[in-house]
């Protein structure tokens, strides 16, 4: 057989977190240390590779049930290498060291197991689709797989230089950071966009660190249940993928 398919081979790499494409990523697994990742996010493996539930502990749970944040994770542990992937969306690995990350989520791939999480407020009065009233806070030390919808943009935050983003595209930012909500236009109604602008609220980030923003205001959808009919288990249809879909920029 011929194809050029047959270049499409595997990226080389010695490290721990390797992209092997923008959209794939490949964890090494050396038997001791485990790696969380997304439920489901798994699309191919090597080697001697197990896949256990992992189950929240009480207190993870409680803030789940409080806060709607928290992460539904598998544990990954053996030797060999895993695949993952979630919706062709954009990878991108994250050294998380004593500065800490937030993130929402619906943002997070993988995450090596020695890392600890939990839910915490943002400065906000309503609830925002990109960013909450409540994100993750990410510390201690170790790497986190990100995804964007398309490819995003890493921006520097300085005591003399602080950035403005629109809520529904930011992804992640240096937990020392201080967030503040705003909007630069008015409108009678909280819920709609800003008055004739189109543009909802904004997170205004001061201090010393950085924020990711993606190029996209919406986000993906992780848990799309099929609808009912026989249309909608074969993708057609308003009830099958492609309808629940709709809008949604990495989508064809």
């Amino acid at each position: 057989m011929q194809s050029p398919l047959f270049g499409l081979t595997e990226t080389q790499s010695q490290d721990r977190y390797a992209i092997q494409n923008p959209q794939l990523l490949r964890v090494a697994l050396n038997g001791q240390e485990d790696v969380l990742a997304r439920k489901g996010a798994m699309v191919a493996y090597q080697g001697l590779i197990e896949f256990d539930g992992e189950y929240q502990s009480a207190g993870q749970r409680r803030q789940r049930a409080r806060t709607g944040e928290g992460l539904d994770l598998m544990r990954c542990s053996g030797q060999g290498s895993v695949y993952f992937a979630n919706l062709a969306q954009y990878i991108h690995v994250m050294d998380v060291d004593h500065e800490g990350l937030t993130v929402d989520s619906a943002y997070v791939l993988a995450l090596d197991s020695t890392l600890h999480w939990e839910a915490v407020a943002v400065d906000s009065q309503f609830g925002i689709s990109g960013s909450g009233k409540y994100n993750l806070n990410i510390t201690g030390r170790g790497k986190v797989a990100l995804m964007t919808s398309g490819q995003p943009l890493m921006l520097q935050v300085t005591p003399d230089k602080y950035v403005n983003a629109d809520a529904d595209a930011i992804v992640a930012w240096s937990t020392s950071l201080r967030v503040q909500m705003q909007a630069q236009t008015h409108s009678s109604g909280v819920w709609r966009r800003r008055g004739n602008t189109g543009e909802g609220w904004e997170l205004s980030f001061l201090g010393q660190g950085y924020a990711l923003v993606q190029p996209s205001e919406l986000l993906p959808p992780q848990n799309a249940v099929v609808g009912q009919g026989a249309a909608a288990q074969f993708g057609m249809g308003q009830q099958g993928a492609r309808g629940q879909n709709q809008g949604n920029h990495f989508g064809s």
